[in-house]
């Protein structure tokens, strides 16, 4: 029997053959990809490729499964080379290229979701201190206001660090698939406000939006509270100060209860202290600043047995970062996903760009939704 160190002596000798004929196998794809840019030819072929797998799933017996595993990431590999010098994606990548650096923000419209004192409020002028800000309803309300012209720019929540992901705002991202322009990541940090005439010891009731009320649900289990839902937790402040009920408060900013005259009867309620909201800026324009650390994506993926995985593959083999991944169901078709994905990069390297406009050619409804700063 081999001891250990002589089998790693033959896995190493093993390994030394398979690199040169991945190489091999490279300079052949190299060749397949000339010949389908000289002959306009789709880089993608699903039949040959299943063709393939099926044939190594078979040849490789016992190893069948981890065979055609291997095949599946050398094919991924062998397609992005092909699409490099296919050229794939040139539209998306004179889009890109042709893109405004900065924004002008001085007396820019912003629109955010809530009222005066609401965290997206907060968000909107900390990202555009000179712009000026426009109230809307609902998120929905943000999304039709950029749509039409009636403001430049839009400021949306999309994750918090303790309740997750917004899914009403990354449905209205995939529905409308505006460009994401900027991001910004804000400390959430609320308090108890009542009526001046309140104390502590009346409240029985608080108000907000569910995502502080989930924020906050240790504090408001501990002192056993009734917790109402409001549409924002500006407008639950408020509405306090309106109804003037002493045994009500409002879980909200201190800047809502600065603007609404509420007394604050305890602060620094969420259960994590370090409790932040991430938020976007949304635009019908693409702008791409020279520092720009972050990309957003959105596509649907092929009916193909292990799509997902193979397009993580491509990341992975260029050691890009994946940030975030979100999938939402699609209205119109039943158990389809739609994905939205981030990662760390700038599309002015080289291998981003490339990587870009190759998923742009393969992955059904993509849309690149932007390269931007995050603060």
């Amino acid at each position: 029997m081999k001891n250990l160190s002589e089998i790693r002596v033959e896995i190493d000798k093993i390994d030394n053959e398979l690199i040169e004929l991945f190489k091999k196998r490279m300079d052949c794809a190299k060749e397949v990809g000339i010949y389908k840019k000289e002959n306009n030819i789709p880089v993608l072929n699903e039949g040959r490729e299943n063709e393939i797998l099926d044939s190594v799933a078979e040849k490789g017996g016992v190893y069948g499964s981890h065979a055609r595993l291997l095949y599946s990431n050398i094919m991924e590999l062998s397609r992005a080379l092909q699409h490099t010098i296919v050229g794939s994606g040139k539209k998306l990548r004179e889009d890109i290229l042709k893109a405004s650096s900065n924004i002008e923000t001085d007396n820019i419209k912003v629109a955010y979701q809530g009222i005066k004192g609401a965290n997206g409020h907060e968000a909107a002028l900390r990202l555009f201190p000179n712009g000026a800000t426009v109230s809307c309803k609902t998120f929905g309300d943000v999304f039709e206001a950029v749509d039409k012209g009636e403001v430049s720019c839009g400021v949306l929540p999309v994750e918090n660090s303790n309740a997750g992901s917004v899914s009403t705002v990354y449905d209205l991202i995939l529905k409308h698939r505006f460009y994401i322009i900027g991001a910004l990541d804000l400390p959430i940090d609320y308090c108890l406000g009542g009526l001046k005439q309140s104390e502590f010891s009346d409240i029985e009731k608080v108000w907000s939006h569910p995502q502080a009320i989930s924020q906050c649900s240790d504090y408001i289990a501990k002192h056993n509270f009734d917790s109402v839902p409001c549409s924002n937790t500006a407008i639950a402040a408020r509405d306090v100060i309106n109804e003037k009920r002493l045994n009500v408060a409002a879980i909200c900013s201190y800047m809502a209860a600065k603007e609404y005259g509420l007394k604050i009867l305890d602060d620094h309620l969420q259960d994590n202290k370090e409790n932040t909201t991430r938020f976007i800026v949304i635009s019908k324009k693409l702008y791409i600043s020279e520092n720009a650390n972050k990309i957003s994506l959105c596509f649907s993926l092929p009916h193909v047995t292990g799509s997902l995985y193979s397009l993580l593959c491509r990341f992975n083999s260029l050691g890009l970062n994946l940030t975030k991944i979100e999938s939402r169901p699609r209205k119109d078709k039943e158990f389809e996903y739609l994905f939205y994905l981030d990662f760390s990069g700038n599309v002015h390297s080289d291998n981003v760009i490339d990587l870009i406009s190759q998923l742009s050619e393969e992955m059904p409804e993509f849309s690149f939704l932007g390269n931007y700063c995050e603060l």
